[in-house]
């Protein structure tokens, strides 16, 4: 348990904690001549159940209250200090203030320096905080009169801390990813430097790797101490200190966060929502420049509200606070505001959402989001994000936000029963309406290929854009590859289609591939280029090429050169010659003049013929040579006796001793 003390000056909080502990938590040598608190002290109360009760001490001047704020940070339980001769002094109502804005609801007020004034005058001290704490959230809390000098009380204040301490139930660390507030930084020798601060989430472990944030420097744990004693391991909930590699003492300062790498993403805007001291003169109105305390650190920022609100003392709202420099926050996180001089705390107040948009701030859909990021659990917030959010969640987003692990988030997402899509871009879509996403994208390819049968199949863009327009495209090229897995869809390029849907299947194109075909059969091995099948049969050329391009996507031709088009049963025989020429090689290994032998093609076309069975994998090229790489019957069919290429018009016809061995022509299949 880390326990807070807080109180005015003198009221003597280093000497409590020093008569609990043994510890002089005043460890500068100025607090040390001055005989007051200036900077953080620490000490810890090993209990008889192995516990141990960590005190971080604050001091109580006015002149301190940044180090007091980065003190009062992730505690789990608020000593406040009264001394009885004084009573209730300013910096009592203003650390009451603080911790009620952190909402701190576990404490005790402790009356000191008892000895020296008479019962009459503790019970009237008594009273007099019972009231202050009265409209707070610590109303609750015992008040205990003690002596440090005398011992007197200090008995019961250490059972009621045991007490409290078994009792309380520690900050979740399963489930989250690791976070360490820095308080402290200093260098020993032989070690390097040194962080010690509050683990809000998580755990580590020596050699584990982290991230210096917001620095972004990759730092690795090379020891942890706890109680000044080495530890293998320190979880959320506990004060330690952890001797880091990769980051010297000049890029170490308080207010950084050593954390989880996935949870480095230093922020400027944060959505919150800010409460104003009810004492405050005057309300809060748009772009007050105030000091932000989040956790150790203390930056400058703006509040952004709609133009013409204000907040008003007493009274809560959501703004956006504008920060001069970047810091670490995540959902939840508690900080209090002051003044711009920081003499004054004007309210507090808890994260919502630490990447804030800078647009948008007062759109219905904006405000809705907001409303669903403020639910106080993940699991609350995701089942409302997935009713409102038309563009599906960012899971990475939603992930880092309320620092999830990848285990937890997916307990949350199999009990909201969202689909996580997509890999790079993860999208989270509630599964019933995944589900009839998919319906609707295989419904409108159905009647995109009705109504335009000649076309290859619709713009998957434009697919997205009737169906999903807030889904991002990434995401929806996801949802179509998984249909495509399961041979539901065809995607080529940026074109989907149905499977075995036919570009060319109506009877004009029917019409016209019956005129086309025997002039590419009758070409052999050689069909005719573009220009000359569309001159030999009187079509324009254009026709001819967007008809066989589109006759190309049902497999029927397929495309070999730049503009010559082979039906596949031909190249089926082609591939069927290439197999036939290995096999008659010892090493199984074939040239392209060996295969132009065997073809009776030119040797230019030879080897775009083989080119183009490289890239179907039916051939493989090794240096001059190529080898067959696997069987082309599933790709191209099976060979029928390949077709005689066609002799040029002007050839003679040549003596039979001399034509040309087609070996081939003695394959069948």
């Amino acid at each position: 348990m880390i326990v807070a003390t807080a109180g005015h000056i003198d009221h003597g909080k280093t000497t409590l904690v020093r008569r609990l502990t043994g510890v002089d938590t005043d460890r500068l040598p100025e607090e040390k001549a001055r005989g007051i608190s200036i900077d953080l002290g620490f000490a810890y109360l090993p209990l008889t159940d192995g516990g141990v009760i960590g005190f971080v001490d604050v001091p109580g001047h006015e002149r301190f209250i940044r180090n007091m704020l980065a003190g009062v940070c992730g505690i789990d339980f608020a000593l406040l200090v009264v001394a009885a001769d004084d009573g209730v002094m300013p910096q009592t109502v203003e650390h009451l203030n603080i911790l009620d804005l952190l909402n701190v609801t576990r404490g005790v007020t402790v009356i000191t320096k008892s000895d020296r004034v008479d019962e009459s005058r503790v019970r009237q001290v008594a009273d007099n905080v019972r009231g202050l704490l009265a409209a707070s959230a610590l109303a609750a809390i015992p008040v205990l009169a003690v002596s440090a000098v005398t011992g007197a009380g200090i008995e019961e204040l250490q059972r009621l801390l045991s007490k409290e301490s078994a009792e309380l139930t520690r900050r979740r660390s399963a489930g989250q990813r690791f976070r360490l507030a820095i308080d402290r930084a200093f260098t020993v020798a032989g070690s390097g430097t040194v962080v010690t601060g509050t683990v809000f989430n998580g755990a580590v472990k020596t050699g584990d790797k982290l991230t210096l944030s917001p620095a972004g420097a990759t730092v690795r744990v090379r020891g942890i101490q706890i109680q000044g004693t080495a530890a293998a391991e320190a979880r959320a909930g506990q004060r330690c200190a952890l001797n880091l590699s990769g980051a010297d003492l000049e890029s170490v300062r308080r207010g950084d966060w050593v954390l989880d790498e996935a949870l480095h993403q230093p922020t400027q805007r944060i959505d919150a929502r800010v409460t104003v001291l009810a004492s405050e003169a005057q309300p809060v109105k748009h772009w007050m420049p105030v000091h932000m305390h989040l956790a150790t650190a203390d930056v400058t920022a703006r509040i952004a509200i709609r133009r013409g609100d204000a907040v008003a003392p007493g009274a809560s709202a959501i703004v956006q606070l504008v920060l001069d420099k970047p810091i670490g926050a995540l959902h939840g996180d508690r900080f209090i505001l002051r003044d711009q001089s920081a003499s004054r705390t004007v309210g507090g107040g808890i994260v919502i959402d630490p990447f804030a948009p800078a647009g948008r701030r007062s759109s219905p859909a904006r405000l809705a989001e907001l409303a669903a990021l403020e639910e106080s659990t993940p699991e609350a917030a995701l089942n409302a994000l997935g009713r409102i959010a038309i563009s599906g969640v960012d899971l990475a987003r939603f992930e880092r936000t309320f620092n999830l692990t990848p285990d937890r988030a997916a307990e949350i997402y199999a009990a909201a029963d969202i689909v996580a899509v997509g890999k790079d871009s993860r999208i989270g879509v509630p599964r019933a309406s995944y589900a009839d996403l998919r319906e609707k994208v295989i419904a409108a390819l159905a009647a995109f290929h009705r109504q335009t049968p000649q076309a290859l199949g619709k713009d998957s863009e434009t697919l997205r854009a009737e169906l999903a327009p807030r889904l991002p495209a990434p995401v929806f090229g996801s949802l179509l590859r998984e249909l495509a897995d399961e041979r539901r869809l065809e995607v080529s390029g940026s074109v989907a289609r149905l499977p075995g849907h036919d570009a060319t299947s109506n009877p004009a194109d029917e019409k016209l591939w019956q005129t086309i075909r025997p002039a590419l059969e009758a070409g052999g091995f050689t069909p005719p280029p573009l220009p000359d099948l569309s001159a030999r049969l009187r079509l324009k050329e254009a026709v001819v090429k967007d008809f066989l391009h589109r006759k190309a996507k049902s497999g029927e031709v397929m495309r070999v050169t730049a503009d010559r088009f082979y039906p596949r049963p031909t190249l089926a025989a082609l591939a069927a010659i290439a197999q036939a020429t290995a096999r008659a090689q010892a090493n199984g290994m074939f040239t392209a003049a060996q295969y132009r032998d065997a073809t009776g093609v030119g040797r230019s076309l030879a080897i775009e013929i083989l080119e183009f069975l490289d890239t179907l994998g039916i051939t493989q090229r090794i240096g001059d040579a190529r080898k067959m790489r696997k069987d082309f019957v599933p790709l191209l069919g099976p060979a029928d006796p390949p077709v005689k290429p066609a002799p040029p018009a002007t050839a003679a016809p040549k003596a039979a001793g001399a034509a040309r061995a087609r070996p081939a022509q003695h394959y069948k299949r």
